[in-house]
């Protein structure tokens, strides 16, 4: 057994982030090679990932990064809020949203093997996995581009539990973008304007809203009205530059907008953990579960 120094074992500590023991039985196992020491974490970090990949990562952050005319907004997924507080999982999450932007990635597989300062992304999520001790995973981007007479905007709330990233055309103020990002990230539209919303979704609430119009015993004339205004209404709540301005309610996103000699161009937001169906565990079964393993 080769005798490994404690300056030694604190060199490979620092560098990789695991915890002292960790260290010393790598260095035990490769006789003292920092590199196959390196190589070995790494491998037991795969092995260690790998009893994680059943469970579910609802929590997390997103961030947004922006590389002159290129724009990216990044969701990475922790299994606990408390994973979030921890700095090494914020800067990944921010150095992958550089990254990204960057490298402007095709899909998540060109993505994955992107280069970070810890390996590709994947290599550094595996990492990061092994030294915080949950399911760390890269859930999703987007890619946004502009001219140079236009303006990114981004609003990143409560440290990244929202981000929300917009375009602007015709300006190049990106207080205004800001702005703009921020109504996105507190209303949440589904569409810029109500040219975008799909001709299915519109039948769909349309039958819906004379359904019940004709349930209130209206005449039918009377019903294509009522149908016609509510629609209207629906279009007015789902689509940004319909909504009343979130810092300006007498005004719509639109008027805001235009005030600036702007138009929207685009815009995403990411609500972290959205859409992912978070599991209810029994405290007891779960301490059960813990005890077996």
């Amino acid at each position: 057994m080769a005798k490994v120094s404690a300056k030694l074992v604190k060199e490979l500590r620092d560098q990789t982030g695991v915890g002292m023991m960790d260290a010393k039985k790598a260095l035990v196992e490769v006789d003292g090679d920092m590199e196959k020491a390196t190589d070995y974490l790494r491998e037991k970090g795969m092995a260690k990932a790998a009893k994680k990949s059943d469970r579910i990562a609802a929590e997390g952050l997103s961030s947004v990064a922006i590389a002159g005319n290129t724009a990216a907004i990044v969701e990475v997924n922790s299994e606990t809020d408390f994973v979030s507080k921890n700095e090494k999982f914020q800067n990944l999450v921010k150095e992958i949203a550089e990254v990204v932007a960057q490298n402007k990635p095709a899909d998540m597989e060109e993505a994955m093997a992107l280069e970070t300062s810890n390996g590709n992304i994947e290599q550094a999520l595996i990492g990061a996995t092994q030294v915080i001790g949950e399911k760390i995973s890269f859930r999703r981007f987007e890619v946004l581009e502009k001219t140079d007479d236009a303006a990114f905007g981004t609003y990143l709330h409560m440290g990244g539990s929202i981000a929300a990233l917009t375009v602007l055309d015709g300006t190049t103020d990106e207080s205004v973008a800001k702005n703009v990002a921020m109504h996105v990230a507190a209303i949440n539209p589904r569409y810029i304007s109500a040219e975008e919303i799909p001709q299915d979704e519109l039948e769909h609430e349309k039958a819906i809203l004379s359904e019940q119009a004709q349930s209130e015993g209206k005449p039918a004339n009377i019903v294509e009205k009522m149908v016609e205004g509510r629609l209207n209404k629906y279009k007015a709540e789902i689509c940004l530059v319909d909504q009343p301005y979130v810092k300006d309610p007498d005004m719509t996103v639109a008027k805001y907008v235009a005030d600036n000699n702007a138009s929207v161009n685009a815009f995403v937001r990411y609500e972290v953990g959205e859409g992912i169906e978070k599991r209810e565990e029994n405290f007891a079964d779960e301490v059960m579960n813990q005890a077996k393993q």
